[in-house]
């Protein structure tokens, strides 16, 4: 071979790879999130990271629309019977699991039993008026309900409409997490603890026609900052939760775009006035915490404006908000009142935050504010698993704690407020609460459960087992690479229509 040709033959492959490189990276979604996952298995599952991961795995029986009503998915129909105890469904023909299995009606009878019998199960509570499943046909299942239940069809738009195959499932057994198997637009391929998460596009899939990426790397990276660094130095090309403060950069970033929406969510203080010698125990310790926080200044300092400051299970915005019970002023000279009625002048409290970039400025500035009003609050950071692990064994006092939100609002208060129910982490339990609970379950009546909402309001917000503080913008930034992205109030991606360019 002569010089010149060898020299050809270099320059020719030198052009090639990067173009080859550029190919492949144009088909893979680099999704930076804030945190690691827990168990990806959809019964036992708890994290707002995971639910972002299963968006691409495995899809629910029903979606959101943007009115936040349930719109078809893996089920097409459903009719609930006069009495409201009966939800016949009507899957979607021609749908298969990532196994090749078909989803059929007896493998919707599996999946909910599985979420209502599984050990450990986190969506127990969730649909737990559920009595029997039948098959009907191949496609029809009933579901036969012990009570009237409003939040069913909202509960299906989540973890607990998640179908899995149970072939996969049977043969895992308590390992299913480590190779979910459900009927989403990607498949898993790999889990890296701490580093990534590997999904691939499903050629089989229901509706593989709308689905433009080929494989999602899901990347935990805990810090905000390095997050939006990454983004902007091309290693991204979409993340979530950007910190507010870096709104105005990405804004002038020629090569990003920002998605924003407002959370069905809250941001909370929870507490736990039956840890061992807390001064929360007496109510005006917590009256008095209350009145020493200026949510729109803690807006403003920490979050730049962005966030919606509240103090319900729902924001101001909210159709459900109970408007008896505005957003409380600041009130410092009456919170040392009540430290002084309680005989407590100078309470000390330990605030446990999660250890990352934005919680530990919120512990601080609560810490601040409380301060002039006689509180001392010591601040203590741990990862979001250590604080969860806490939060169930009731080893903490208070809690700075955040909720992604459900579509319907049972879904940010049943579970933290029943008695007994598996994310009461402040083990609250009034009959009066149970009962507003029960009520709004029991009917699909939207004057009878505003009314339950506001029964609720009169015992929970007196009682203040935890104190709601703001409302999330969510905020994503993306390389404008990135077509067909719709910000969703839950703050999960919608895959469908998404292409990189």
């Amino acid at each position: 071979m002569s010089r010149l040709s060898a020299a050809c033959l270099i320059a020719g492959l030198l052009v090639s790879l990067p173009l080859s490189s550029t190919v492949l990276s144009a088909q893979t979604l680099r999704y930076g999130m804030m945190e690691d996952p827990d168990a990806l298995d959809p019964t036992l599952a708890r994290t707002f990271a995971s639910r972002m991961v299963f968006a691409a795995l495995c899809d629910k029986l029903v979606d959101i629309g943007p009115d936040l009503k349930p719109v078809p998915q893996l089920a097409t129909q459903w009719e609930l019977s006069p009495d409201e105890k009966t939800l016949t469904m009507h899957l979607r023909p021609g749908v298969r699991f990532h196994d090749g299995e078909p989803l059929n009606a007896a493998a919707a009878k599996f999946s909910i039993e599985r979420h209502l019998k599984m050990p450990g199960s986190q969506r127990r509570g969730e649909i737990a008026p559920i009595d029997t499943v039948e098959v009907v046909d191949d496609l029809t299942f009933k579901i036969n309900l012990k009570t009237p239940f409003a939040p069913l069809m909202a509960q299906f738009t989540d973890r607990a409409g998640m179908m899995v195959s149970p072939k996969a499932a049977e043969r895992l057994g308590d390992r299913f997490s480590t190779a979910p198997v459900c009927a989403g637009p990607f498949r898993f391929v790999e889990r890296v603890p701490q580093d990534r998460i590997v999904v691939e596009r499903f050629p089989d899939y229901w509706n593989k026609d709308q689905i433009q990426i080929q494989r999602i790397e899901f990347r935990p990276i805990p810090d905000a900052t390095v997050r939006l660094t990454n983004l902007r130095a091309g290693q991204l090309d979409l993340l979530e939760r950007l910190a507010p403060t870096d709104v105005p950069q990405v804004s002038r970033d020629a090569k990003l775009a920002l998605g924003s929406v407002y959370e069905l969510g809250f941001q909370e203080i929870l507490l736990n006035p039956a840890k061992a010698g807390s001064p929360l125990a007496d109510p005006k310790v917590r009256q008095a915490l209350d009145l020493s926080i200026d949510r729109n200044a803690l807006n403003q300092v920490v979050f730049n404006g962005e966030f919606l400051p509240g103090n319900q299970w729902v924001s101001p915005k909210h159709p459900s908000y109970v408007t008896e019970y505005p957003v409380p002023k600041r009130d410092v000279a009456k919170a040392k009142t009540l430290l002084a009625e309680a005989g407590q002048p100078k309470p000390q409290i330990t605030l446990s935050v999660y250890a990352n970039s934005e919680a530990p400025q919120v512990g601080q500035v609560i810490q601040a504010m409380a301060r002039e009003a006689g509180f001392d609050i010591r601040i203590q950071a741990a990862d979001f698993t250590t604080l969860l692990d806490m939060a169930d064994k009731g080893n903490f006092e208070a809690y700075l704690y955040s909720w992604s939100g459900r579509p319907d609002p049972d879904g940010n208060t049943f579970s933290f407020l029943g008695c007994k129910t598996p994310l009461n982490y402040s083990r609250y339990c009034n009959a009066e609460a149970d009962a507003a609970l029960q009520a709004e379950r029991g009917t699909v009546d939207p004057q009878k459960r505003q009314a339950a909402w506001k029964q609720l309001a009169d015992r929970v917000l007196n009682d203040r087992p935890g104190l709601y503080l703001l409302h999330r913008k969510l905020l994503w930034a993306y390389t404008k690479k990135l077509s067909g992205f719709v910000a969703y109030p839950d703050g999960l991606a919608r895959f469908t229509g998404l292409k990189l360019n």
